[in-house]
């Protein structure tokens, strides 16, 4: 298990905690040892640095799991530069408006998924950067610094950047690393997009820990389980989708036994999907975890209580402080709900150019906390038991929980409504056992023009964000402020 070590160091410096000879990165391309990684990454960062840009410029990627999307964070890191990693399942809308709000000066992306785009203000860069050559070494830079931004959906709009520094991190590395108890052998199979935090920590935990990452995109959930026994795999974190797609799955003489450790984030585990894992993965060690993206990481449940406690999210990580606050700002007692409000050096730095939305989520920690500063107030109602361990209890904004994708509804709404097929429409996340929730769509019309509009969001939106289905009605309600009346709906569309 690796010290817990309060003192963050730039994040580029992750390329310097394995031993030289160690695995550190398996992609397609190969594998890198920790001191092949040094290499690429100082190499990489050169590059970045010829690229007249100037420091704290925002370069982005939209790559698939690819060594240079891998390198990316930690040479844009060590060039004095703030990464943008962008979902590869995104499509040209969400594209463009991130790289125009984030006001990227370069993107590093695939000349097809270039050819989709129109109207960028950035420079795109399609041919593959050098990973050998002079390098720059590791960087002195100021753990505060800016040097990403993580864009996630927000209940009430486009996509916002999460400013992230090399505090967050560093810290958030070491802290999953620590309570994971990740070893030099380990070795884990990164499924999930490098642009959640979820993802591009399993890059940084693994290396913070000197262990092996594998970076994986799977076509089928079987391709999963192939990739476990092909490369020996200790360690594999997903969200509560994928485990319903692996339990449904035959092994058929597949060897799991490498297993030692599953993770859960991006939605609550039920009994039966513990059953499931249990029953599964019998020599794995179960982690259920809570987070956000403004916060990273702020709970995990330890393994060994899972078994007596299957409907809790465990206690605060290492580095994190973790309240259940009142609505009169007190502190919440035993069996009380409250909001889980998270302080201390996980926070993220805000919304990036966004005012107004930072305003709402970060705000002062009570005057009872112990860490001060900002807290992520992050809008869920969870409840500690006499023991301090926590339990989820609901979401009170109107996001859309999907196969671990928080989904906007504005953003779903505005997509149904620009084409001109129906002029109104309400989204919402109706309950579903595979994907959590579904988005159902309340729109006005007869129908008549599903069809097109379904072909047409095909286009525009990521398979995730597609409706499942359309409630198609003369009239939407709404509310006496004039607004459509989303809590009526919600209630009829589900009862």
């Amino acid at each position: 298990m690796i010290p817990l070590d309060p003192v963050p160091r730039p994040i580029d410096h992750l390329t310097l905690c394995g031993a030289p000879g160690n695995v550190a990165l398996v992609t397609r391309e190969g594998a890198l040892d920790y001191a092949g990684l040094e290499a690429a990454v100082g190499a990489l960062a050169a590059w970045l640095a010829g690229q007249r840009l100037a420091p704290g410029d925002r370069v982005a990627t939209w790559l698939p799991k690819t060594r240079i999307a891998c390198l990316m964070p930690l040479a844009a890191a060590r060039a004095g530069l703030v990464h943008v990693p962008i979902n590869p399942l995104l499509k040209q809308l969400q594209v463009q408006h991130i790289l125009a709000d984030s006001g990227a000066a370069l993107l590093l992306t695939q000349a097809a998924r270039a050819e989709t785009l129109d109207d960028v203000a950035c420079r795109v860069v399609t041919d593959e950067p050098p990973l050998d050559g002079p390098g720059l070494p590791p960087s002195e830079a100021d753990p505060n610094a800016l040097v990403a931004l993580l864009y996630t959906s927000g209940s009430t709009g486009r996509p916002k950047g999460v400013m992230l520094s090399h505090a967050n991190l560093w810290l958030g590395a070491i802290s999953v690393a620590h309570y994971l108890k990740l070893t030099p052998s380990d070795r884990v199979l990164g499924v999930l997009p490098l642009s959640f935090d979820y993802g591009q920590n399993q890059l940084f935990s693994t290396w913070a820990a000197g262990a092996s990452v594998v970076p994986f995109d799977y076509l089928l959930p079987r391709d999963v389980y192939l990739a476990i026994e092909r490369e020996r795999i200790t360690t594999l974190a997903g969200v509560p989708p994928l485990w319903v797609q692996l339990l449904d799955i035959d092994l058929q003489e597949i060897s799991l036994n490498s297993l030692k450790r599953v993770t859960n984030s991006g939605g609550a585990l039920t009994r039966q999907m513990i059953a499931g894992l249990r029953d599964r993965f019998p020599q794995a060690d179960l982690y259920p975890m809570y987070g956000l993206t403004e916060a990273f990481r702020s709970t995990c449940l330890d393994a060994a209580l899972v078994a007596d406690h299957p409907d809790s999210i465990g206690r605060a990580v290492p580095f994190a402080e973790v309240m259940v606050v009142r609505p009169d700002g007190g502190r919440a007692g035993p069996g009380e709900a409250g909001e889980l409000v998270h302080a201390g050096p996980l926070v993220a730095q805000g919304y990036w150019r966004d005012d107004d939305r930072t305003a709402v989520r970060f705000r002062p920690a009570p005057d009872w906390a112990k860490s001060g500063g900002m807290a992520v107030w992050s809008g869920d109602t969870v409840v500690a038991d006499a023991d301090g361990l926590l339990r989820f209890v609901g979401r009170d904004d109107e996001m859309i929980k999907s196969a671990g994708n928080r989904i906007s509804p504005t953003e779903i709404e505005e997509a149904v409504t620009a084409g001109g097929e129906t002029s109104e429409a309400v989204a919402l996340g109706v309950p579903d056992d595979k994907l959590g929730q579904a988005i159902l769509v309340v729109a006005k019309g007869d129908g008549s023009a599903e069809g097109a509009l379904r072909e047409r969001l095909r286009r525009e939106l990521p398979n995730f964000m597609q409706p499942a289905r359309y409630d198609w009605r003369a009239e939407l309600p709404r509310n006496a402020n004039g607004k459509f009346d989303r809590a009526r709906l919600k209630g009829e569309v589900t009862s």
